[in-house]
């Protein structure tokens, strides 16, 4: 008797489930709504100490396509760790802008990765191509590097 009863109440959840999902809320939102709610999130992320979600979140402008957010990342690793920490975003996104179609796709894009520098070398050679009087600066006072 109990597991008939218990049968009936996870059927009759299931079907309230399947009613709902159906009348989930699809409203309209701009690109600027979605920055908004975007950035929002990354400054929680970092509130909470989860700083490696939250600079993945701002190495560049998530671009709106109808209903899907296009986020541009480096390489392939960065894109495995962001969709790993994606699901709590795309929640937060769904529920702030009242549209539950809100994807997120992630695309790849080698070239936008940007090399840092280490060593003082890879460290003067960058700000020699910021600035390069710094080579006229370093021979002048016969600087070591």
């Amino acid at each position: 008797m109990a597991s008939i009863k218990a049968r009936k109440e996870l059927e009759a959840k299931q079907q309230h489930q399947a009613k709902t999902v159906g009348e989930l809320p699809k409203e309209k939102f701009s690109e600027t709504d979605m920055l908004l709610q975007w950035n929002k999130f990354a400054q929680r992320l970092t509130d909470q100490g989860k700083k490696l979600m939250a600079t993945y979140m701002q190495m560049n402008d998530p671009i709106l396509e109808e209903t899907t957010i296009k986020l541009e990342l480096p390489n392939e690793s960065t894109k495995e760790d962001f969709l790993q920490g994606s699901n709590e975003l795309l929640g937060y996104l769904r529920g702030k802008l009242h549209n539950h179609d809100i994807t997120i796709e992630v695309i790849v894009n080698e070239s936008t990765e940007n090399k840092y520098a280490f060593t003082p070398i890879e460290k003067f050679e960058k700000l020699k191509e910021l600035n390069p009087n710094i080579e006229l600066l370093k021979k002048m006072f016969d600087l070591d590097i």
